[in-house]
């Protein structure tokens, strides 16, 4: 059964809600605070329905100190439904957004909606090549189920590659995404320093690469040259 948490203040909506959800079948948790989500976030949950003012803090803050550590997707509930406020909401991380006063079957569709894109991301969270898993959402890299320790450029780097699988990646394209750990922008020597060291972790033999391939005068590819 899937789980929803609602954060909102108003009772009469939250019940409301609540009573709706529940009946299609959802497990439903109420929290009328900030505080009393925290309380609630140990149990997991696959949704939530987050109010953009709360009497403990703005909902906007809130939804950027949940990305900060989950994944789990949010929808905002709330009156601000200019362009602006829902710009907002998005770049604050949440994954749709619901103006008030709104229907409650038009609130199921969207939550279904929501939940289907989270259950197609998470089935693509896991990539697999020869000897190679790696798992996005927690970011690490396995070679025969041994974990690989990557720097966090080194990470991006290889990830940029695979999410390119079958195209040439080139120089400048990676010069234009990657960033070093410390905020650097990384040159073209730097860049070749990243990818001889991410060989030396992920490569039985770096002279002779099966994942990270050079395409001379161009790039580089992930696998079989492009």
């Amino acid at each position: 059964m899937r789980r929803i948490l609602i954060v909102e203040d108003d009772v009469i909506i939250c019940g409301g809600v609540k009573l709706f959800l529940e009946q299609r079948g959802y497990a439903v948790e109420t929290a009328y605070s900030r505080k009393e989500a925290d309380a609630c976030m140990q149990h997991g949950f696959d949704l939530i329905l987050l109010d953009r003012n709360l009497p403990d803090g703005a909902g906007l803050d809130y939804c950027r100190q949940l990305r900060g550590s989950m994944k789990v997707p949010i929808v905002f509930l709330t009156a601000k439904d200019t362009d602006e406020d829902m710009i907002e909401g998005f770049r604050a991380g949440c994954d749709d957004y619901i103006a008030k006063p709104f229907s409650v079957e038009l609130l199921y569709q969207r939550i279904e909606a929501v939940l289907r894109r989270s259950i197609e991301d998470k089935n693509h969270a896991r990539f697999h090549y020869k000897d190679m898993t790696v798992d996005f959402e927690r970011m690490q890299v396995f070679l025969s189920e041994e974990p690989v320790k990557l720097s966090g450029t080194e990470y991006r780097i290889l990830e940029l590659l695979i999410r390119n699988k079958g195209r040439v990646v080139t120089r400048d394209t990676i010069l234009q995404r990657i960033w070093d750990c410390d905020g650097n922008y990384v040159d073209e020597n730097t860049l070749s320093v990243h990818i001889r060291r991410l060989r030396q972790k992920i490569e039985e033999d770096a002279g002779n690469p099966q994942y990270i391939i050079t395409v001379f005068g161009i790039g580089y590819t992930f696998g079989e040259e492009a």
